[in-house]
C-alpha cells in the first residue's frame, strides 16, 4: 500500500470522478513520452495552473481532454482550488507550497500509473 490509496479509494466513490479513464491515445502518449515526461508535465501545469494564490479562471483552467494530467486531474480532484479544497482540505487564495504541489503531482502520477496497468 502507499500513501495515495486512501484518497484514491475515496474518489472511486465519486460518480463523477470514477468516470475518468484514459483512452487508448492517451494511454499511447504516456508510453510514447515515458512517465518522467508525463511527470515533468505535471509538475508545470500545476505550477501554472493551479498553485497561485488567485486563478482568474477557477473551475476552468484544466481542460477535461487532449492531455493525460488533465484527466488525471480531474479524476484526482486536483482540477481547481475549489475541488483541491472539498477533497483535499488545501484552502483557496493562498499560494501551494513545494510540498502541496508535489503531493498533488505524485497523486496524479500514481493514478495515472494505476491507468496504465
Amino acid at each position: 500500500m502507499n500513501d495515495y490509496d486512501d484518497i484514491l479509494n475515496r474518489l472511486s466513490h465519486s460518480r463523477f470522478r470514477s468516470s475518468f479513464h484514459l483512452k487508448p491515445k492517451d494511454k499511447q502518449y504516456v508510453i510514447d513520452k515515458g512517465y518522467d515526461v508525463i511527470e515533468s508535465h505535471a509538475h508545470d501545469f500545476i505550477a501554472k495552473r493551479l498553485a497561485p494564490a488567485v486563478i482568474k479562471n477557477d473551475g476552468k483552467q484544466t481542460p477535461m481532454k487532449n492531455h493525460p494530467v488533465f484527466i488525471a486531474q480531474h479524476a484526482t480532484a486536483c482540477c481547481c482550488r475549489q475541488c483541491l479544497m472539498k477533497w483535499h482540505h488545501i484552502p483557496s487564495g493562498v499560494q501551494l507550497t513545494s510540498h502541496q504541489q508535489d503531493m498533488i503531482v505524485g497523486l496524479i502520477m500514481e493514478w495515472i500509473k494505476r491507468e496504465m496497468r
